[in-house]
C-alpha cells in the first residue's frame, strides 16, 4: 500500500516534522514487523532524520547548509535554484525505518523530517510500508 502526504512548507528553506504522518500510514498498513520507505519525489527537497526534541537543532541545521550552499553562488542552473538541488542531494531523497509491533523503530529523540530547500511549495512524500511475512 502506497500512501501519499502532502506538506506545505512556508518559507525557501525548512524543515518540517512528519513523523507523526509517517507513524499513521504505518498504522493504516496494518504492518506489525517489516520496513517502512519513505521517498520525496522532487529535486529541491529531501529527507532526514535527526532530533526532533529541541528545534534548535533544526535551525543549525538549515543555518549551516545555507553556510555551506549559499542560495547566491556561482551557479550555471538557468532556473537560480541551485543551492536547492545541492541541498537535496546532500540530505538524499529516500529513507528506510524499521517497523516492529505496528510502530516505527526511532531512537528516543529522533524524527523524521520532510527537508525544503525551495519553497514555499506544496508537496508530495510517499510511504510504502512492507511486512517481513
Amino acid at each position: 500500500m502506497l500512501v501519499e502526504l502532502e506538506v506545505r512548507s512556508n518559507r525557501r528553506a525548512e524543515m518540517i516534522d512528519i513523523t507523526d504522518r509517517v507513524q499513521e500510514a504505518v498504522q493504516r498498513a496494518r504492518v506489525e514487523d517489516g520496513v517502512c520507505h519513505v521517498f520525496v519525489p522532487h529535486t529541491t527537497a529531501g529527507l532526514t532524520i535527526n532530533e526532533n526534541a529541541d528545534p534548535t537543532v533544526v535551525q543549525d541545521i538549515l543555518a549551516t547548509l545555507e553556510r555551506l550552499v549559499p542560495w547566491e553562488g556561482d551557479y550555471r542552473h538557468a532556473e537560480g535554484n541551485s543551492a536547492a538541488h545541492v541541498k537535496a542531494s546532500l540530505m538524499g531523497s529516500s529513507l528506510t525505518v524499521l517497523v516492529e509491533k505496528g510502530n516505527l523503530q526511532l531512537g528516543t529523540w529522533q524524527g523524521i523530517f520532510f527537508c525544503e530547500f525551495d519553497g514555499p511549495r506544496r508537496r508530495r512524500v510517499w510511504v510504502k510500508v512492507l511486512s517481513e511475512k
